[in-house]
């Protein structure tokens, strides 16, 4: 059963993958065998890229869970890595054609699956790639779906964002997994960490976000981190920092629904712009993270 394509944002460019092959629910069958000699080998080098980043940049709970992905030399089979993450956190991956829309999204993290894009970019987007590829999801995302806490956080998030859409308030949260699955910050005893998959699978992200006295880096507060708009075709001008999962989970036990009502009426944050200084709780949060980055 053929879905339609996905596009978020403005793109003169139609969406890549194979949605023909898709089911309703926007699944497909991961066609290893359709992979070139040339896809597998920009996969190796690109975990080859990536890996050697990591010591300093990346949070220690990535780093011990990596090796669960299994083979760097070539793409893996989706089924290898399932029975490794089913038996650590009962979660699975499942291949999809590219971008999919938010309900079916929602739905296939609450129910503990993580949509994985199949096709791999070409060499000449090597350093940068618009839309999600097989690389970005796995090395990025899948790793710390092998960490319970934050599995169960990820789990939380979709349950989550079915509420939301029901609610109209799928923008606000959009912004609560930008800013911590895919570019969050982890306040560690060794300094700070990159755990978000968006910065973890940049080679030029990764260390600007951890190192760059330029981008201001706050502690994470809900309402402040939901009204704090992105950006997709730049690296981050403002990141959110939190000092463990635990923290993350329980913050987002609490129900949504009073929180998007009093965010209706106030106004989003520019992604650059600068919190008020006047703010204890922020204030504290830029002296803390200065102290990180002259550590």
């Amino acid at each position: 059963m053929a879905v339609e394509p996905v596009v978020y944002g403005a793109s003169e460019r139609p969406p890549r993958g194979d949605y023909a092959r898709a089911n309703a629910d926007y699944t497909c069958a991961q066609d290893w065998a359709a992979y070139t000699a040339r896809g597998h080998d920009t996969y190796r080098r690109l975990y080859e890229r990536q890996s050697a980043q990591l010591p300093g940049l990346a949070s220690e709970a990535f780093i011990a869970a990596l090796p669960s992905l299994g083979v760097k030399d070539h793409i893996p089979r989706f089924e290898e890595i399932n029975e490794r993450l089913y038996r650590a956190t009962r979660w699975e991956i499942v291949a999809v054609p590219g971008l999919i829309p938010e309900v079916p999204f929602f739905t296939l993290l609450a129910n503990r699956q993580f949509p994985v894009t199949d096709w791999i970019r070409t060499p000449e987007e090597f350093d940068y790639i618009v839309e999600p590829d097989i690389f970005h999801d796995l090395f990025g995302h899948v790793p710390l779906l092998f960490n319970p806490v934050f599995a169960d956080y990820v789990q939380r998030y979709g349950q989550g964002g079915l509420k939301a859409h029901a609610l109209g308030a799928c923008e606000m949260l959009a912004r609560l997994y930008w800013y911590t699955i895919e570019f969050g910050l982890i306040r560690e005893p060794a300094g700070l960490r990159a755990y978000g998959a968006g910065i973890l699978s940049s080679s030029g992200e990764l260390p600007y976000a951890v190192q760059s006295p330029e981008p201001q880096r706050l502690p994470l507060q809900l309402e402040r981190t939901m009204r704090t708009r992105y950006k997709i075709d730049s690296y981050q001008q403002t990141y959110f920092v939190i000092d463990s999962f635990e923290q993350l989970f329980d913050m987002t036990a609490a129900d949504f629904a009073p929180i998007y009502e009093r965010l209706r009426s106030q106004r989003a944050f520019a992604a650059n712009e600068r919190a008020p200084l006047e703010d204890a709780d922020t204030a504290e949060g830029f002296a803390s993270f200065r102290c990180v980055l002259e550590r």
